[in-house]
C-alpha cells in the first residue's frame, strides 16, 4: 500500500505507526469526536489544506513507515 494525498484518513490509521506520525504533525481529526464519522470520507489532501499541514511531507513519512 502507499499512501497519497487522496488516501482516506481511516485507511492511513489502520497502518501500524501511523497514529503517531498523524500527531506529531498535529492532526486534530484524531481528538475530533466528529471525525470519527467521517474517518472513511476524509482524504488527506482535504485535511491538511485545511489545516495548514505540509501535505508532501506528511505522505513521505507515512510512506516512510511502511517500509
Amino acid at each position: 500500500m502507499e499512501i497519497t494525498k487522496e488516501t482516506k484518513l481511516d485507511k492511513v490509521l489502520e497502518i501500524e505507526g501511523a497514529e503517531e506520525v498523524l500527531f506529531d504533525y498535529e492532526v486534530p481529526c484524531l481528538s475530533c469526536p466528529y471525525a470519527k464519522y467521517e474517518m472513511a470520507e476524509l482524504d488527506l489532501e482535504t485535511i491538511c489544506n485545511k489545516y495548514g499541514i505540509d501535505c508532501d511531507k506528511l505522505i513521505e513519512d507515512l510512506n516512510n513507515i511502511i517500509k
